[in-house]
């Protein structure tokens, strides 16, 4: 089998061109609203110059949630299980805001791939998150055992995390109706969450 050449660096930034292009595509038209002919006219290249780089609508969609999956998994890889209980989970809270305002366009891709059932995904979500989670879900159940938690279901506290921060990003028009332009949802739900998840926790 011959080994595949490297990529050259015009190959590199032109893929990582396709590769944003989709994403601003994806997030806002979702894979069956999103055409080959539109994601080429946002990365300003031609229809077959981005197919000389990606066969299909479906690989690029691929290629950017599996880079995604990995992505979203690393804010809970970061829960240390030698550090303070409360304060890790309040860290993990304020790590996974951070991203609903850094990566909104992720957040939304990724929450589409979900609602449909995560056809492309279902296989990483089923072993490597569940994996995880799974883990952390164990060390956070140890430190509800010690008193140092409230006790509750530590997978559905995960759970809860991740729909109240994730809401600011894929909920944001919702969310900026309700509160009007001159708000900042972001900074106002980092003291709210801080303050809902440390009652909740709080032995």
């Amino acid at each position: 089998m011959t080994a595949q050449k490297p990529r050259t660096r015009i190959q590199e930034k032109n893929r990582a061109l396709v590769l944003g292009a989709a994403l601003e595509v994806f997030s806002a038209h979702g894979f069956r609203g999103a055409t080959l002919d539109a994601i080429a006219k946002e990365a300003g290249l031609s229809k077959p110059n981005l197919l000389y780089y990606f066969a299909s609508k479906e690989e690029i969609h691929v290629t950017l949630l599996a880079g995604l999956v990995d992505t979203w998994l690393d804010p809970l890889r970061e829960l240390r299980d030698d550090g303070d209980p409360q304060q890790e989970l309040l860290a993990y809270v304020r790590r996974k805001l951070q991203m609903s305002r850094d990566l909104p366009r992720e957040s939304r891709l990724f929450a589409q791939e979900i609602v449909q059932g995560a056809p492309r995904i279902g296989d990483g979500l089923s072993t490597d998150l569940r994996s995880l989670v799974d883990e952390k879900a164990a060390v956070i159940q140890g430190w509800m055992e010690a008193g140092k938690l409230a006790p509750s279901d530590p997978h559905h506290l995960i759970f809860s995390i991740w729909s109240l921060t994730q809401h600011y990003a894929d909920f944001d028009a919702q969310v900026r109706a309700v509160l009007g332009e001159d708000r900042d949802p972001l900074k106002e739900a980092e003291g709210f969450l801080e303050t809902l998840f440390s009652r909740l926790l709080t032995p």
